[in-house]
């Protein structure tokens, strides 16, 4: 895996497990809520995992971001389907969304490098 993928996915697991183990009932909650939304349902995961990388990208946040691709690349998401999904931000979220587009394609290619 791409340093910057595992860095991403190691630093993730160890503060979720450090926020979780607060014991706080509504982080937990929000928490499950996450998990339970963007399992599959009327959607499939595939497209709800894209609706995420939209609003991510919108609300500007890179961490998201990261994390949409990375489970929209395991759901099979094509390199022009997350380009067109990143249009959609772009034109929803404005020029100020470039940058993280910019990010996201960096980001994007680590994981297309570590399926090789």
């Amino acid at each position: 895996m791409h340093k910057k993928v595992q860095e991403f996915n190691d630093y993730r697991s160890k503060m979720n497990e450090k926020i979780l183990a607060t014991d706080n009932k509504v982080i937990k909650r929000i928490f499950n809520l996450d998990t339970n939304t963007f399992a599959a349902g009327h959607l499939p995961v595939k497209t709800k995992e894209l609706l995420g990388l939209v609003a991510s990208a919108v609300l500007r946040c890179d961490d998201c971001i990261q994390y949409h691709l990375e489970a929209a690349k395991k759901n099979g998401v094509t390199t022009e389907e997350m380009m067109e999904t990143m249009s959609i931000a772009n034109l929803v979220g404005g020029t100020i969304v470039i940058p993280h587009l910019r990010r996201a394609l960096e980001y994007w290619e680590f994981l297309e490098d570590n399926e090789a």
